[in-house]
């Protein structure tokens, strides 16, 4: 057991919505978008590290981490002394026109942990879409071509370009049309296990004999776009040998390579970058969510050759705020001091408690397993067939225990907590998960123990 605010966690004492909770989504429903994906009923008022507060005083161990957002973990006591100073110093002054030390010290940063030994520039964005944005603007300008190729199951954001590129949901594209052109999709290697060796590669294969010698010349691609490991599209990671025959496909083309880490990145799989354990560079890379821990901030890092746009071709009034920046350098310490392999080994145990579940239920109904460090999903069948309902059921259940998840994919359930998860907490969202499966696959045994 253990405890917070001398409480133990999860801890429900209302049923859910608790009644402060049901008054707040009363008065949200006439005020807010639709558009909000909000899948079950949490209002949450406050967090510390893994565990969310809700407004009727209920305590949720967090598996979501805002959309692995939160990577120190909610309000980790650095990352807010670190917001607090510097807002009492600058709150804001653009570094699009101005110079201030938290821009130039966090770009100084990720120069230097960016992949690969070729110098590198940063631009700041408010986001992972605009962070998409800019980097589709960028290969456009500096290759002088306007095609762009990505992925089926890709997700990269929701604004023109970004939703352009993606191909995961059609409720994402339906009735926003027409979107950007001379944007190309191809299959990706989604649980492919016979790449491996780049020169085996099927997939790069493809796309060469008939994407590039059919439709898109390649000589007018500017830009191939992947996710190494497909966020939304339900955290399929691209094999290794996959990666680095893409790289060999820019090479020969002279088509530049971005590399989507706007999920993946930030320590998330054991390595700052999840296209590090291909030992492949990047021509750009696009980052954002976990960068500063729950403040607004993204980046493109790219090659210096690459970033050769002049003054005034792209630009962000809010990108690189200062505040941003400091949350952000103390969010880099922090994963650097040991939160980054925390996600590595604790990765590894959760993964091995979904194994034990795995064969406590079989196969045909708790499927794969798959993901890196603390980025993990694992997929709810029926019969040995995909099931979106269960999958739905099993997450609104899970917070009806206490248990925060989000869905990804088809038919996954996505783990991707802050990398500050303990063993403990793991064990313990094993525990309610492994309880909701019985309960929602066995209701019978449930209806009985009770």
């Amino acid at each position: 057991m253990w405890l917070f605010d001398g409480c133990p966690v999860p801890r429900l004492h209302t049923p859910l919505p608790g009644p402060k909770a049901r008054a707040f989504l009363e008065r949200d429903e006439r005020v807010v978008s639709p558009s909000y994906t909000r899948g079950y009923p949490l209002v949450a008022a406050r967090g510390s590290g893994a565990v969310i507060e809700d407004v009727d005083g209920n305590l949720f161990l967090d598996f979501t981490a805002g959309i692995a957002v939160t990577a120190t973990g909610h309000c980790h006591p650095r990352v807010v002394a670190a917001v607090q100073e510097q807002a009492a110093k600058l709150l804001h002054m653009s570094g699009t026109d101005f110079y201030y030390e938290p821009q130039l010290k966090l770009a100084e940063r990720l120069a230097r942990i960016a992949p690969g030994p070729s110098p590198k520039k940063v631009f700041f964005t408010n986001s992972g879409t605009e962070a998409i944005e800019a980097a589709m603007k960028l290969a456009r300008k500096h290759t002088g071509r306007s095609r762009l190729i990505a992925f089926y199951g890709a997700f990269h954001g929701r604004t023109y370009g970004a939703m352009s590129l993606s191909a995961s949901k059609l409720v994402h594209r339906r009735g926003f049309g027409p979107l950007v052109p001379e944007i190309h999709h191809v299959p990706f290697p989604r649980g492919c296990t016979r790449c491996r060796q780049p020169s085996e590669c099927a997939c790069v294969f493809e796309i060469e004999q008939n994407l590039l010698k059919r439709v898109a010349p390649p000589d007018e691609v500017a830009a191939v776009f992947v996710e190494p490991i497909q966020g939304e599209g339900g955290y399929y990671a691209a094999p290794l040998p996959f990666l680095q025959a893409l790289r060999e496909l820019c090479d020969r083309h002279g088509i530049l390579l971005v590399v989507d880490e706007i999920q993946s990145g930030m320590g998330r799989t054991g390595k700052w970058f999840a296209i590090e354990h291909a030992g492949v560079e990047p021509d750009i890379l696009c980052t954002a969510k976990g960068i500063a821990s729950g403040l607004p901030l993204g980046a493109i890092i790219a090659k210096s050759d690459v970033m050769s746009w002049p003054s005034g071709s792209h630009a962000s009034t809010f990108g690189g705020n200062p505040v941003c920046c400091e949350a952000a350098l103390a969010t880099m310490d922090l994963l650097e001091e040991g939160m980054m392999a925390n996600a590595h080994e604790i990765g590894a145990h959760l993964q091995a408690g979904l194994r034990s579940l795995q064969q406590r239920f079989g196969p045909c109904r708790l499927g794969e397993i798959r993901g890196m460090g603390l980025m993990i999903a694992v997929d709810l069948l029926s019969s040995g067939q995909p099931d979106t309902a269960l999958r739905d059921q099993v997450v609104d259940r899970a917070f009806e225990h206490g248990l925060l998840l989000l869905g990804c994919g088809e038919t996954s359930i996505r783990f991707c907590g802050p990398l500050c998860l303990t063993p403990a907490q793991v064990d313990t969202a094993l525990q309610i998960f492994g309880q909701v499966l019985d309960e929602v696959m066995h209701p019978k045994v449930s209806l009985a123990a009770s």
